[in-house]
């Protein structure tokens, strides 16, 4: 049996052999696309592959549609709309020796779409540039599952034993606020005492997430054109205009109400108020020149920890209520309104609790500084394991850029720091029977 010490030395030299290794996974997702465009998706090609590498070190891969996950669409957390059919979640367990602590590690497949912004990289090339691999997905979180998959592969080539069960998943549609991917795989039983989500965390350890909510407004006039009766026509362009100069004090209201919880202390914008998209009407020459009859915005703000759905979607409405009604010359009627991505609340765990104690040490002996315990930006699927299913979860990953953007990229040495990190956690927390 090694000593911690040593084993902490074999896990950091194994890493820095294999380092291409964990490159060449990361890669090899990254060239396989898994989009998520709700409410279709295509991980299963990706999933395959990962069940092929967990075949080659001697797991049991468990390939399955979400389909057969009993009683999967009745629970609460279920949201219908989304066509799950030749889509798969993956995953597998290793029994444990003893009675150590089983734990769980959890990704996912799906990335936001590559979009129709201007790529310098080709999005499914996995081209590396210095210490930047680039590619669609490649940061959110194929580096997270890299290193999740990684992490198997070296507790068999160092002939670990661990006393606790180690499980593994890759599940499907994360993205556009899906979680029925994660909700099922705990209702197909791949639970453990405590999970690691290797969302990418800038090398943080984030037992929080912020909360998100996403509105799609549309206002409308009564007539199109450009001139009528001499005059010009109307037009939802005041409409929009009005709008868009009262978001700041929708913003500047959460700001001075809601109470900062304590994983954002720091953060200079606890709750902040964006608008994601505007849209009046097609651009360019082969489009008349005409006023907008109709514009369309896309608003999101995120949430505090212990904000509840009734109180926000209350502040909201009545918030909007209250900007049309100062306008009546602007606004005809009330602007139309929809919800387009479900509820996504806010959710933490206490820095105390084991797993983020023992994963902050692990990070510091690994990085060599006092890791930073924050919450995380925006939201994930963290909360499926903390409030609905009581799994003290906290997220662990890599550090890059550009993510759900053009040119998004993984910084590869924060990709070797994650794994290294893990490894090692991995082992203290399941508990190393033989090396």
């Amino acid at each position: 049996m090694k000593t911690p010490v040593e084993l902490q030395d074999t896990i950091s030299a194994y890493v820095e052999r294999n380092k291409d290794r964990l490159i060449e996974i990361t890669r090899e997702l990254i060239r396989r696309p898994s989009e998520n465009s709700p409410p279709d998706g295509n991980e299963t090609v990706c999933q395959n592959w990962i069940a092929e590498q967990l075949k080659a070190c001697g797991w049991e891969p468990d390939l399955y549609e979400l389909a057969d996950v009993e009683g999967l669409q009745q629970h609460p957390l279920y949201r219908p709309g989304r066509n799950y059919q030749g889509r798969h979640n993956l995953a597998a367990r290793r029994k444990g020796s003893g009675n150590g602590h089983s734990l769980l590690l959890s990704g996912h497949i799906d990335t936001v779409p590559r979009g129709t912004q201007d790529w310098t990289r080709e999005a499914f090339s996995a081209r590396m540039e210095g210490n930047r691999l680039y590619g669609r997905g490649s940061n959110d979180m194929k580096a997270g599952v890299a290193t999740n998959l990684f992490v198997l592969e070296a507790i068999a080539a160092l002939g670990l034993e661990l006393s606790g069960d180690l499980l593994f998943e890759s599940v499907i549609d994360e993205e556009f606020g899906g979680c029925n991917g994660t909700l099922a795989g705990r209702m197909r039983g791949y639970n453990a005492s405590a999970a690691i989500l290797s969302e990418p965390s800038a090398l943080r350890i984030c037992p929080a997430q912020r909360g998100g909510r996403t509105v799609h407004i549309a206002f409308r006039s009564k007539s199109g054109g450009i001139l009528q009766d001499g005059g010009f026509c109307s037009s939802a362009i005041p409409q929009l205009t009005w709008f868009l100069s009262c978001v700041e004090s929708f913003a500047s209201k959460r700001t001075t109400e809601v109470r900062t919880h304590e994983m954002y202390a720091g953060h200079t914008d606890p709750v902040p108020v964006l608008i994601t998209k505007v849209f009046t009407a097609p651009w360019g020459f082969n489009e008349p020149i005409t006023l907008p009859v109709a514009a369309h915005v896309e608003m999101y703000w995120q949430l505090m920890p212990g904000e509840t759905q009734d109180e926000v979607d209350a502040e909201f409405t009545e918030w909007l209520r209250a900007m049309v009604e100062a306008a009546p010359s602007i606004f005809p009627a009330m602007p139309d309104v929809q919800w387009p991505i479900r509820w996504m609340p806010g959710s933490a765990i206490s820095p105390s609790e084991p797993v983020v104690q023992e994963l902050a040490a692990c990070a510091r002996t690994i990085l060599g500084t006092e890791p930073t315990i924050a919450g995380i930006e925006g939201p994930c699927d963290l909360f499926v394991f903390q409030q609905t299913f009581g799994i003290p979860a906290t997220i662990w990953g890599t550090r890059g850029g550009n993510i759900h953007a053009a040119d998004e990229y993984v910084e590869i040495d924060s990709l070797v720091a994650a794994a290294k990190t893990l490894l090692l956690f991995v082992v203290e927390w399941c508990g190393a029977v033989r090396v």
